[in-house]
């Protein structure tokens, strides 16, 4: 999406800012690019600096009480200093890093229901003004994709996605928020979770695949939630038989809640090096909490393509795209 904006604080006839991100989905970790076109209002002026800030709609829990708002991911100055006449046409290109740790949208070509944008700020001589919502699709690492296709041919199958602000103990996160990807489990992993919840956190060498799920419990006991971390690389993806591996993850998680699981699907093979560890209920921190229930929709189908949206997930993909464009109306009206 394209917006245009005449920047009212920095008052009437002043620059319009329009920016457009270039086609295509970018993936965590490498360059959005784009650029930004200014026109020149009804006077010369300079100016300072040109920002570009990354932001998500995250959700915020604090006691009993849930709350959404906008956390930045990174800011960008894409040119400082330069002039600008009335009337003037000017394009500022821009190629900035996404952060590896940069959530996914888009899975497939199907929204997950997660808020990404991107917004513009115009700074003239002290005072400022940022643009619009730009909204920005990011496509998942072949490394992420290789383990949700995985969890797919397993029978798991997408429930919702979302950003939580906290931190996870024990990883390298950096972002002051993670994304749980919340699947539901097949038949032969029903009896050991209610749910499976996927955290990736990535860095240039590799990335943290955070495995969290809680056990359903029975009539007279609660349940509990417990937690494995996986680390894998970046490089030898297409080597590897992810959905062997991945079914050793959700086994060694089903361990870990003391429940067993029907006999495997595929067989088991080691995980090729990387290491793992266990941990249990309250590893999120700094306000954080793990989050259940519906989110855009129900399970969908799952086919050959993993956790692709099919024909009976049509109506979630279609609510997913729903709240996003309700939620830059709401904004854009705020």
């Amino acid at each position: 999406m394209v917006f245009k904006r005449l920047l009212g604080t920095l008052g009437v006839g002043g620059p319009a800012v329009d920016t457009e991100l270039d086609p295509g989905v970018p993936a965590p970790g490498s360059d959005l690019t784009g650029q930004v076109r200014l026109t020149g209002g009804n006077a010369d002026r300079t100016i300072t600096r040109l920002t570009l800030e990354l932001v998500a709609r995250v959700e915020i829990e604090g006691g009993d009480e849930e709350s959404e708002g906008l956390v930045a991911l990174e800011r960008f100055t894409v040119a400082e200093d330069f002039g600008l006449a009335a009337g003037e046409r000017l394009d500022v290109p821009f190629a900035v890093p996404l952060p590896w740790e940069t959530p996914i949208t888009a899975l497939h070509g199907q929204s997950l229901g997660v808020v990404l944008a991107v917004r513009t700020e115009l700074e003239i001589a002290g005072a400022k003004d940022k643009g619009d919502l730009d909204p920005l699709a990011v496509g998942p690492l072949p490394a992420q994709e290789a383990v949700l296709e995985a969890l797919g041919q397993l029978g798991f199958g997408f429930a919702s996605a979302d950003l939580e602000y906290g931190r996870i103990g024990g990883t390298g996160q950096l972002l002051p928020f993670y994304q749980e990807i919340e699947l539901t489990p097949p038949p032969r992993h029903q009896d050991a979770m209610r749910q499976l919840e996927v955290t990736f956190l990535a860095h240039p060498g590799g990335m943290e695949v955070v495995l969290e799920a809680d056990s359903p419990g029975g009539l007279f006991t609660s349940g509990h939630e417990a937690l494995t971390l996986f680390r894998v690389s970046h490089t030898g993806v297409e080597e590897r038989d992810w959905n062997a591996e991945v079914d050793g993850w959700v086994r060694q998680l089903a361990a870990t809640l003391g429940t067993r699981t029907a006999p495997a699907a595929y067989g088991h093979h080691g995980s090729h090096g990387d290491h793992s560890h266990h941990g249990h209920h309250g590893h999120h921190s700094d306000g954080g909490h793990s989050r259940s229930g519906p989110g855009v929709g129900t399970a969908v189908a799952v086919g050959a393509a993993g956790l692709a949206v099919g024909v009976a997930g049509g109506l979630v993909a279609a609510e997913a795209v729903d709240e996003v464009g309700d939620f830059f109306e709401e904004e854009e009206e705020g």
